[in-house]
């Protein structure tokens, strides 16, 4: 199967190929006296232009310093590089990438087998509230008591149990420990770990001697078997010697049995004793121990840029209609903040989405214009629920207008939108809920939203639900907001956006609803074919009705009769997809 990106090259090749043999055609017919190139000639000169690669193509000498390696493996690791993340080419190099990038693994296990772990305790006492109880008893000596034999009596019951716990050692490395022995359990797991690293790690050592043959033996805690070798002289007299590893760093030597030695009786004048001095060296001590510094990234940031095309076309037509071109550019930027140490968490994106319509003989006009930001700050409360505040903003870029059909006559325009006016903000206090990555639901009943006009004078502020003679409207209420990701395979991603509120004071009953769906199917690496809708009902927002003749509908005073709609955007499109 040809990758998209070879695809692109053999295509490109062609393309170059094809071009230049019509240009050379083109000159041959131009002159019949002209001489036709051989098929050498033709190759000759489409290498020479580098449209053909020679047969020989040198690899440029690639030389990387650590620091780069460690880098570059770094990028070329990350997920989406990769079509299982769980291949075991990733895994070894995420492996090598992590002890490059980091002291010896010596340094650790000198580090956690001397450390004082008492220090992680925590009571578990601490993880409970006690409060005496009183009450009275029989007393066993009643004849002692004038009372009666009933004496009072008081002990320590727990009323409630909590889900943190500190310790005031010094040197308690937590913020908080969230259940009993959690101090003890490191310690046996830490304990269990270095165990099992000691029982499997092992390296091999190859002995070797004047004849140049290679005996492997494996260094192990646990390995007890023997190799035999053979020590040999210049002469080929050998003796036999066993190798063997009888305990951790410790290679064993052993003579073969039977094996006698005999001092020759007499030796060649000229010879001097010859003595070998062995210095001990002691190789267990390891080295010092050095912190490990992991600097923690806290922000992610990603951006996606989409422009949809959809274009129809008319000639001769007999059931009549108008052709048509739109285009779309929406781009959305997210950064996305988590400290689970502060159990802090944020998310936010900003959105630009800008579309343009040209239908049958009508100029250009804009179909579509948003711009909004969205950011929403967590803090852990309980369970997958988060105390929350959201800042919503919306508004539009360009001017947009209205246009309404005069019998024969041109479209009015009418001016009923530019840049912040409207302008929309949203603000609330709550819970998040969370059940698993991909849904969010926020509820916030402490939320308020305003709308703004700057312009009033040549923008009729009461079709964005302001009252004449004002330039905003202020509305305290409760804002619920719903995402939700759906992703039934690989290719295919459904996005759905609902944001809701209501009035506290004017008409609560009245729910403003603003929804939006995305749904995106990737034909390849570039190209995607996108669905997009947009739903909205806003009952402030009240627009004229139009009659049978096209008109504006007029109550009996003379005034336009005005109406809240609901109001409905739908687009369907190629779009040309970019993710950086």
């Amino acid at each position: 199967m040809i990758k998209s990106g070879e695809m692109k090259k053999i295509f490109s090749k062609l393309f170059f190929i094809t071009v230049y043999l019509c240009f050379e055609l083109t000159a041959v017919s131009q002159d019949v006296n002209d001489s036709i190139m051989t098929a050498g000639e033709i190759i000759d000169s489409l290498k020479r232009i580098g449209v053909i690669y020679s047969d020989i193509h040198k690899k440029p000498e690639i030389v990387l310093t650590t620091r780069q390696a460690i880098r570059f493996l770094e990028q070329r690791l990350q997920p989406h590089f990769w079509q299982k993340t769980d291949d075991p080419l990733r895994k070894a190099l995420m492996q090598l990438v992590f002890q490059a990038s980091n002291p010896p693994y010596d340094s650790s296990d000198v580090y956690l087998k001397k450390y004082p772990y008492d220090s992680l305790k925590v009571s578990w006492d601490k993880f409970y509230i006690w409060e005496p109880q009183r009450f009275k008893i029989q007393d066993t000596t009643a004849f002692r008591l004038p009372e009666g034999g009933v004496k009072d009596t008081s002990i320590l019951v727990i009323i409630d149990t909590l889900n943190e716990a500190s310790s005031s050692n010094s040197l308690f490395p937590f913020r908080y420990l969230n259940y009993p022995y959690q101090g003890d359990s490191i310690e046996v797991a830490a304990k269990s770990l270095l165990k099992f690293m000691e029982d499997r790690d092992s390296s091999i050592i190859n002995f070797t001697g004047i004849s140049n043959t290679m005996t492997p033996l494996w260094l192990n805690s646990k390995a007890d078997n023997m190799s035999r070798y053979w020590l040999r002289n210049e002469f080929d007299d050998s003796v036999t010697v066993w190798l063997g590893n009888n305990g951790r760093n410790t290679v064993g030597l052993y003579l073969e049995q039977g094996v006698n030695f005999k001092r020759p009786p007499k030796q060649e004048t000229g010879n001097a004793e010859a003595r070998i001095n062995v210095q001990q060296q002691d190789k267990s001590k390891l080295l010092e121990v050095q912190r490990i510094v992991v600097k923690q990234k806290y922000w992610k940031y990603r951006t996606e840029a989409n422009l949809v095309f959809s274009q129809s076309a008319l000639f001769n037509w007999v059931k009549g209609g108008e052709k048509s071109i739109a285009s779309l550019l929406d781009v959305t930027g997210y950064a996305d903040y988590n400290n689970k140490q502060l159990k802090l968490s944020s998310n936010n994106f900003a959105r630009i989405k800008l579309g343009f319509l040209a239908s049958g003989d009508n100029p250009v006009r804009k179909n579509t214009d948003i711009i909004e930001t969205n950011s929403k700050l967590n803090h852990k409360a309980f369970g997958k629920f988060d105390f929350s505040a959201i800042l919503l903003f919306k508004t539009q870029l360009a001017p947009g207008y209205s246009y309404v059909k005069v019998k024969d006559k041109p479209d009015t325009a009418i001016l009923v939108s530019k840049m912040i006016n409207p302008a929309i903000l949203t603000t609330g206090f709550g819970l998040d809920y969370k059940p698993n990555a991909n849904t969010s639901l926020n509820f916030s009943p402490l939320s308020y939203k305003g709308t703004y006009m700057t312009d009033t004078t040549n923008i009729d502020q009461t079709k964005h639900g302001i009252e004449a003679g004002k330039k905003s409207r202020h509305e305290p209420g409760v804002s619920i907001m719903v995402t939700h990701s759906w992703k039934p395979k690989k290719s295919l991603t459904m996005t759905n956006r609902l944001q809701l509120f209501t009035n506290y004071i004017n008409n609560p009953q009245n729910i403003d609803i603003d929804w939006e769906m995305i749904f995106t199917a990737n034909l390849n690496w570039f190209t995607d074919l996108r669905i997009n809708t947009h739903l909205i009902f806003d009952d402030d927002t009240k627009t004229a009705v139009i009659g049978d003749d096209g008109l504006p509908v007029k109550n009996p005073d003379g005034s336009v009769k005005k109406t809240a709609r609901v109001q409905f955007k739908e687009m369907v499109g190629i779009s040309l997809a970019f993710r950086f």
